[in-house]
């Protein structure tokens, strides 16, 4: 390479050198925050001390600290996961993909928080590649943020939700550093999938983040997915349990991050109801936000600046069923164990929610059925009312359900969660997405419609609109994409 291959800007806390490519330039591994080390992974995040020599931002970085995670049962989903724990202190960082610019440029900027059920993931994984993004004029950034216990335990000498606030302090660098990468500060719009989904809704129903976005997109999200302080104190006891030491920020200070990532495993299958509430995530993970109203309370009563696009799959529940073998013997019982997950307090049981879902899905097979109610636990129904409280926010809301099937695992998987990001990233030719047990199958997925979704994210950060009618009360309207 040669110089004329580098490029160099300069940053609120020192300059940064990045590579060009066909479509503009990339910078890996830029730091948004200080690095939490020791006590300061558990506080509020902290302004980077900065640097004056040039820095290489040519290399991917580090990643949170993270179990591994690259499959679920059968399934690969390296290219979602991405490569696991990198290690290194200095992770709080994000990869830019900046257009071409013929002079200073105000480009559309989306920013994209990754998903992991709180404790895994990273802006490295491949899926969350950048490029068709910059080739079609817009600024991407990807986010990493603090995982599993640094990032979202719940501890009585700590605030709470320290990784949403790294995702706060990224928004704040961006906001600060974003036109010199071409980027418009004022044209801004914050997207996430999954636990990164959960973590945008928080954001949106959080006064600290007025005036840094403009628009918001939730895929496969909830706007009910937090933990009361009192769900979340079951986490923490089991923590101080399993170490032997009382679980605060003080004590955990010494404990080094791999004692506390391989803590993780042990946590599944944690009880986090309580006579009131039910585990609002299903017991995927034992993390979420902390709060004592979930966002989409919150948010309306609060108001909404922003535009909102929302939606989730059709069949977001197989991910967590037909990749561990137990979805196609689905019986009766696994019905009733299933709906029993979200219940919580008087009034239905579980043998009502399963006679409820029969009559609104008469055709459905067991399987079928199980895979509807677990999907509606999980993303779809907090979704709805995400969207709902968008609406009563007088925010201008679109919705979407993603409906493409994919034939992976024998044709159980479907348009499971997850599925909807190589359409949306344009990432279609990735070849690890490809095969029996890759997520996107064995039949050829069509490129017009990753061009389509791929088209209508980009206008609705251009223009507040994705391309489809608005989602009102008077007439509620979600596009289906990929439906046959």
């Amino acid at each position: 390479m040669t110089p004329a291959d580098f490029v160099v800007i300069p940053t609120t806390r020192g300059p940064v050198r990045g590579r060009r490519h066909e479509h503009g330039a990339v910078f890996l591994d830029v730091p948004y925050t200080a690095p939490p080390v020791g006590r300061e992974r558990f506080t509020a995040p902290r302004p980077h001390p900065g640097w004056t020599e040039v820095r290489d931002a040519t290399r991917p970085g580090p990643t949170a600290p993270q179990p591994v995670r690259d499959t679920f049962g059968t399934l690969d989903m390296s290219p979602y996961f991405g490569p696991g724990w990198q290690r290194g202190e200095d992770y709080l960082t994000v990869n830019i993909w900046a257009p071409r610019t013929d002079g200073p440029g105000r480009r559309p900027v989306m920013v994209f928080v990754h998903g992991g059920g709180f404790v895994a993931g990273s802006n490295r994984a491949p899926l969350h590649d950048g490029t068709a993004f910059a080739r079609d004029g817009v600024v991407l950034v990807t986010v990493n943020y603090r995982l599993g216990i640094p990032g979202f335990l719940h501890l009585p000498d700590a605030p709470d939700n320290r990784g949403m606030l790294d995702v706060l302090a990224a928004l704040r660098w961006i906001r600060d550093n974003i036109d010199r990468f071409g980027g418009h500060p004022a044209n801004l719009t914050l997207f996430g999938q999954s636990a990164g989904a959960v973590i945008v809704g928080g954001i949106l129903a959080d006064p600290a983040a007025s005036g840094l976005v403009r628009r918001a997109v939730i895929q496969s999200g909830t706007g009910t997915g937090a933990l009361t302080p009192d769900q979340a104190d079951i986490v923490t006891r089991e923590i101080g349990r399993e170490l032997g030491t009382e679980p605060t920020a003080t004590a955990l200070a010494d404990i080094p991050d791999a004692r506390l990532v391989a803590l993780l495993p042990r946590l599944g299958g944690l009880d986090l109801r309580t006579p009131t509430r039910h585990h609002p995530l299903g017991g995927i993970t034992p993390f979420s936000l902390v709060a004592e109203e979930h966002p989409a309370t919150v948010l309306a009563a609060r108001g909404s600046g922003t535009d909102l696009l929302i939606g989730s799959n059709l069949d977001e529940g197989s991910l967590y069923l037909a990749p561990l073998g137990i979805l196609a013997g689905s019986t009766e019982v696994d019905l009733r164990t299933t709906a029993a997950q979200f219940q919580s307090g008087p009034g239905s049981t579980a043998q009502d929610a399963v006679r409820d879902y029969r009559a609104r899905h008469p055709n459905a097979t067991t399987a079928e059925l199980r895979t509807i109610i677990l999907g509606d636990g999980l993303f779809t129904t907090g979704t709805r009312q995400m969207a709902a409280a968008h609406v009563r926010a007088a925010g201008r809301t679109y919705r979407y359900e993603f409906a493409w099937r994919s034939d992976a695992l024998d044709g159980q998987l479907g348009a499971s969660h997850v599925m909807e990001l190589p359409f949306v990233f344009d990432r279609l030719s990735l070849p690890s997405l490809h095969g029996p047990q890759a997520l996107l199958g064995t039949t050829p997925p069509p490129d017009a419609l990753a061009r389509h979704i791929h088209r209508s994210w980009i206008r609705f950060a251009e223009t507040g609109t994705p391309g489809w009618p608005e989602h009102q009360p008077a007439k509620e309207h979600v596009e289906h994409l990929g439906a046959d």
